[in-house]
């Protein structure tokens, strides 16, 4: 009998956790812009206008050539929505709400809830302006065909979790130095701008370019997810396994940094914000 009770008791506390998780990523995709819809229409006009961008870039650096056999702006946009997911859930994760916040007050409110409440929050609209835009483009342009759409999403779900986790370290650092957990934020997603790697085909560089670009979790995706969408493609010098690895590790150091702030937080700390 006991032993019911204790099941029946877990069971509630996992149903409240998952509740309050989907209430706090509404209360998120709300914060921006009271109308979702709105929300929804601004990260489409964001994607579409990098991919008019680096339409462009392409077309006057010459770079087409260089691209992959296939649909020349799938191309493009393979490598734009991975960068996108990414940066979005880093910045979302840093975004959330800290230890000293007053949110915090609320007895069943966490910090865990509201990480993954602002991540999953990241991931809906990322995933939401993805089918859109590509809708758009099959019905009005071109017809989209993925050679594996399901190793395509995993892909793109490696890319968030990265996102995620690398948030997670400049979320613990957020407290003891805000300033430099923003600007540490923002360098990481300009350089990402580059080192992404969704510019060029890691099969097209040399050994010494390639050691350049070979650390980023998000190189790996790009160009496996590459691999996925387009038929004459075979990724050769990335991995799809190592950005999950290096996720997984980069997300325990910022969860134990998060835990050891968490502790010592005070609201004082943020008195002055």
């Amino acid at each position: 009998m006991f032993q019911v009770q204790t099941q029946r008791s877990h069971s509630r506390t996992v149903l409240g956790m998952l509740e309050l998780i989907y209430h706090s990523a509404v209360r998120d995709i709300r914060k921006s812009h009271r109308n979702p819809l709105m929300g929804l229409v601004m990260n489409v006009f964001q994607s579409v206008l990098m991919i008019a961008s680096f339409y462009a870039l392409f077309a006057l650096l010459g770079m087409r050539s260089a691209a992959v056999r296939g649909d020349y702006l799938l191309y493009i946009m393979s490598g734009i929505f991975l960068y996108m997911a990414h940066t979005k859930a880093m910045g979302a994760v840093v975004g959330s709400e800290g230890p000293a916040s007053a949110m915090m007050q609320h007895a069943p409110m966490s910090t865990a809830i509201s990480i993954c409440a602002s991540a999953l929050s990241s991931l809906y609209l990322q995933f939401l302006s993805i089918v859109v835009v590509l809708f758009i483009y099959h019905v009005t342009y071109k017809p989209v065909v993925i050679d594996n759409p399901i190793g395509a999403m995993e892909m793109l779900m490696v890319s968030w979790f990265s996102g995620v986790a690398v948030g997670t370290v400049f979320l613990a650092i957020k407290p003891w130095a805000p300033e430099v957990a923003r600007l540490g934020s923002a360098i990481y997603g300009r350089v990402n701008m580059i080192a992404s790697g969704k510019m060029f085909l890691a099969n097209s560089l040399s050994a010494s370019m390639l050691a350049i670009f070979d650390w980023n979790p998000l190189f790996h995706c790009i160009d496996q997810l590459r691999g996925d969408v387009f038929l004459n493609y075979n990724p050769h010098f990335s991995s799809p396994t190592y950005p999950l690895y290096v996720a997984i590790v980069i997300l325990m150091l910022g969860l134990l940094g998060e835990f050891y702030t968490r502790r010592r937080a005070s609201v004082s700390w943020s008195a002055a914000h």
